[in-house]
């Protein structure tokens, strides 16, 4: 009976990226113990496509908001929400300030 054959994920790489002396530096230098570069830049693509994600995210949610309004005709006034903004920030000062 043969066994089960076992297969791994291909991967690929980035293509190289060709950057200045002073980027390189500024790279490594921030850099902290046992990283290594390709790790920093690979986490770097990791957080920027998080980060498009949720931004993609944040647009559609604000876009169906939007729709929602049109099609019902009520609508929040700009004023009223930075009323809303103030109240919450002043009660956050407060919660600061009691610490």
């Amino acid at each position: 009976m043969k066994s089960p054959a076992k297969t791994t994920a291909k991967t690929s790489t980035f293509p190289p990226l060709r950057v200045n002396k002073e980027m390189r530096s500024a790279a490594e230098a921030a850099l902290v113990d046992g990283e290594t570069l390709s790790g920093f830049v690979l986490e770097a693509i990791q957080f920027n496509i998080q980060r498009r994600a949720m931004q993609q995210e944040f647009i559609a949610r604000g876009q169906a908001a939007r729709d929602a309004a049109r099609r019902s005709g009520k609508y929040v006034s700009a004023e009223a929400v930075l009323a809303g903004l103030d109240k919450t920030l002043a009660r956050t000062r407060k919660v600061a300030a009691r610490k």
